[in-house]
């Protein structure tokens, strides 16, 4: 639940409990629960109306699913492209990087600054 293991939660809670003191925490954790019910039921009325919106629109369910995958197809593609064959960025660029370093290095090298 949010990344927060079992001490963490109890030391919240004994935080908490300091704080407000025994009689004020129900209440508080009523509040809570009933904020958390209203905010899935917005959520949920939020989805209903995107799918409602989107079937008035002649777009089903499949077809969302359809371009989706289609979405997510060309952005494999696109990463692929870029990354090239061996998955390192820009594929051949970095190759040739190590070339045109290699050359300069063989160029300069009776010229490179003594330590």
């Amino acid at each position: 639940m949010f990344g927060i293991g079992g001490g963490e939660l109890v030391f919240i809670l004994f935080i908490v409990l300091m704080l407000f003191g025994s009689d004020k925490v129900p209440e508080i954790a009523r509040t809570m629960g009933k904020a958390m019910a209203q905010l899935k039921n917005a959520t949920n009325d939020i989805k209903s109306e995107i799918q409602k919106g989107a079937e008035a629109n002649g777009l089903d369910s499949k077809s969302l699913t359809d371009i989706t995958g289609n979405i997510n197809a060309e952005i494999n593609n696109a990463k692929s492209n870029i990354l090239g064959e061996n998955g390192s960025l820009l594929g051949d660029t970095a190759n040739e990087i190590d070339k045109v370093k290699e050359d300069i290095d063989t160029i300069s090298g009776p010229i490179k600054r003594q330590r």
